[in-house]
C-alpha cells in the first residue's frame, strides 16, 4: 500500500484545481470529483454547436505576486492572453483553459454528486450515486460556501465560520446575433445590467457577434425565480440600448448562477480542521476574484501539507 497522502478534492473550479496541483506536485495522490459535466466551475464555457460563450467569470486579474506569476506563466504558454485593458487576462481558447491546465494529468471524475462524506477510523469515504469512493486521508471541499455547509450538515460535521460567507446571484444571458456589435467590455453603471462582454473580441475565439450579459446582483435577486424566457426578454432590449445596435438574435439562452459572486467573504485564506483532516476553500474565503479562489486553494493545500506531509 502506498504511503503517499491520499486526498479527495470536491469541486473542479479554480480553488479545487489550485489545491490539487499544489498537493500533486508535493507527491500526494489526488482525486478530483465534480458534479458538472466539465471542469472550471464558474470559469465556465457554454457550447452550442460551433459557438462558445464564456457565461461565468469573464476575466482574471492579479493583485498579489503568486497569481501574477501564474498569469504570466499561462500567458507565456498561450493558455491566457490580455483582453480589454486594465490588466485583464482571459483563458485561451476559453475561460476553462487555466483550470484544465492545473488539473492536467490528474484523475478527475465529472458528473458526480457527493451526497455525504463519512470518516471511518482514519479514512474518509465519499457517498455518491455511483457508489462509495475512498478511503482518503483528507478531504478538501471547494464548493460555494452554502453548498459546503449543506454537505457538512448532511454528513454530521462542521467547519466553523463557513456559514458566515455569503453570495449574490447572477442571471447571465448568452446571445449570438446578426447585428454587428463592436467593443470588448461594456459596464453600464446603472440599470439591470452589470456588464456586457463581447466574446468574439477575446483572443483565440472565432469571429462573430456573441455576447454574455450579466445582470446586476440586485436585479438578479429580485428576478431569481422567473423563467429564462422572461429574463432574456427583459435584458436583451437593455443590452441593445447600451450597445447602440439592433442585435437580431439567432440564439439566446439564460443561465442562473445562484452563487455567482461573493458579497461577504470570510476574510481568512481557508478553513482546515487538522484533527478531522477536513478543509474547505474558495473565493468565499478571501473575496470576489478568481485570484482569491486560486490563493485559497493553494493556502489550504499548504495547510494540509504542513499538517500531514504528503511526499512519497
Amino acid at each position: 500500500m502506498s504511503d503517499r497522502l491520499r486526498v479527495a478534492i470536491l469541486g473542479a473550479g479554480m480553488a479545487g484545481a489550485a489545491a490539487a496541483r499544489r498537493l500533486a506536485d508535493a507527491g500526494s495522490l489526488v482525486s478530483v470529483f465534480d458534479k458538472g459535466r466539465s471542469v472550471g466551475g464558474r470559469m465556465a464555457t457554454r457550447r452550442h454547436g460551433t459557438m462558445r460563450f464564456d457565461h461565468g467569470a469573464q476575466f482574471m486579474r492579479a493583485h498579489g505576486d503568486a497569481f501574477a506569476a501564474q498569469l504570466l506563466e499561462w500567458e507565456r504558454r498561450g493558455i491566457a492572453a490580455a483582453w480589454a485593458g486594465e490588466g485583464r487576462r482571459v483563458g485561451v481558447p476559453d475561460m476553462t483553459a487555466p483550470v484544465r491546465d492545473l488539473l492536467a494529468g490528474l484523475p478527475v471524475t465529472s458528473g458526480i454528486t457527493v451526497a455525504r462524506i463519512r470518516r471511518i477510523d482514519l479514512g474518509w469515504h465519499l457517498d455518491a450515486a455511483d457508489g462509495v469512493h475512498g478511503p482518503f486521508d483528507t478531504v478538501v471541499i471547494t464548493f460555494p460556501a452554502p453548498q459546503v455547509t449543506a454537505l457538512l450538515d448532511a454528513s454530521g460535521y462542521a467547519l466553523p465560520g463557513v456559514e458566515r460567507a455569503t453570495y449574490a446571484p447572477c442571471w447571465s444571458v448568452l446571445v449570438a446575433a446578426e447585428g454587428a456589435a463592436t467593443g470588448a467590455l461594456v459596464k453600464p453603471g446603472a440599470g439591470p445590467i452589470g456588464l456586457i462582454a463581447l466574446d468574439g473580441s477575446k483572443p483565440g475565439r472565432p469571429p462573430g457577434t456573441r455576447l454574455t450579459i450579466h445582470a446586476t446582483a440586485d436585479w438578479s435577486r429580485d428576478h431569481l425565480e422567473e423563467p429564462r424566457e422572461a429574463i432574456i426578454a427583459a435584458l436583451l432590449p437593455v443590452a441593445e440600448r447600451h450597445l447602440g445596435v439592433a442585435l437580431r438574435p439567432t440564439y439566446a439562452e439564460a443561465h442562473r448562477w445562484r452563487y455567482a459572486q461573493v458579497d461577504r467573504p470570510l476574510d481568512r485564506s481557508a478553513v482546515y480542521d487538522p484533527a478531522l483532516r477536513l478543509g474547505a476553500a474558495g473565493d468565499w474565503c478571501l473575496g470576489a476574484r478568481i485570484e482569491a479562489a486560486y490563493d485559497s486553494g493553494s493556502a489550504l493545500a499548504g495547510a494540509i501539507l504542513a499538517n500531514l506531509g504528503g511526499g512519497p
